[in-house]
């Protein structure tokens, strides 16, 4: 692993046997009984091939074909390749055109895509129920900024975390020096923990603070921390990088600790991703995520 130099937050991520490893791929023809077994004994399904390759690259020329006047793309560079401007300065019309992305039809295929609802369907069950806050995400080439650790029920605790899955899709390949999801192993059991450790601590909390992820018991942003390295240390496990593509779909257990690293490609390349949300209908919903996402909507 010693090729793979990865930061996060300006600490770099051990590279020896017993703090880094390798994600485990799944595949659709297995059993399925094998696949709900692996989910519970990993927290992750890292689901290989899910969706269509086309309209994961007909999204991505799309997006950042929309941004191309901001001047996020490298001049003279084909938009599905999502090269990036060093001189890019985030400004008003990205910010506009960020709120309407989630609301594009070519996106709305991705996430209610019918492979991903036919494999939900018997992972999860019949009624299921997609929040309608959805996220796109990306990360541009050596910003220095990534994602800390963190599980995602702390944002969503006024909801079930019984059938709560997150999905999360790389809008075209990722390899790891660009900086995709990682993942604490084992960690959903440490998660869970965790988060009943802030229950005690949060009881004595008015209501809607203790359900807020920013409440005065919580990290900054709701962070299990922004030391990747000390938190392995401490859980005395690895972070497990991956060499995503596209069509390829992460399916994560509410609790499994995950991150990002910084995007460092070489050759320039913004990272693009998307995080979506699905439960069961009749699970109790967390009312917080029945709006669509915008910039600045502080959840």
């Amino acid at each position: 692993m010693d090729q793979y130099i990865l930061f996060a937050d300006g600490k770099q991520l051990s590279t020896t046997e017993n703090r880094l490893g390798w994600l485990e791929a799944s595949r659709l023809d297995e059993q399925r009984e094998q696949l709900k077994q692996r989910y519970n004994q990993q927290g992750y399904l890292w689901l290989k091939g899910l969706l269509p390759v086309e309209d994961i690259l007909e999204f991505r020329a799309q997006y950042f074909e929309a941004f191309r006047e901001t001047l996020m793309l490298k001049p003279d560079s084909d938009a599905k390749d999502g090269f990036g401007n060093p001189d890019f300065t985030p400004n008003r019309k990205v910010t506009e055109i960020e709120n309407q992305v989630v609301l594009w039809e070519s996106y709305t295929r991705i996430s209610q895509h019918p492979n991903i609802l036919a494999f939900l369907k018997w992972f999860l069950g019949e009624d299921l129920y997609l929040h309608r806050r959805k996220m796109v995400r990306r990360m541009m080439p050596d910003s220095g900024r990534n994602t800390p650790a963190h599980y995602d029920l702390t944002y969503l605790r006024k909801g079930t975390d019984r059938s709560l899955i997150t999905i999360w899709t790389p809008l075209g390949d990722i390899p790891v020096e660009m900086g995709g999801l990682i993942y604490l192993e084992g960690s959903h059991t440490a998660g869970a923990r965790m988060e009943e450790e802030f229950r005690i601590k949060n009881a004595n909390l008015p209501p809607d603070e203790q359900m807020s992820a920013y409440n005065r018991n919580m990290t900054e942003g709701g962070w299990v921390t922004k030391d990747l390295p000390s938190l392995a240390d401490r859980l005395n496990t690895r972070w497990l990088i991956a060499n995503y593509e596209a069509g390829d779909i992460v399916i994560h257990s509410p609790y499994m600790i995950h991150a990002s690293t910084i995007n460092n490609d070489t050759s320039g390349r913004i990272r693009l991703s998307s995080d979506i949300r699905y439960q069961l209908g009749g699970d109790s919903i967390d009312e917080r995520w029945s709006n669509n996402w915008f910039n600045g909507d502080n959840l």
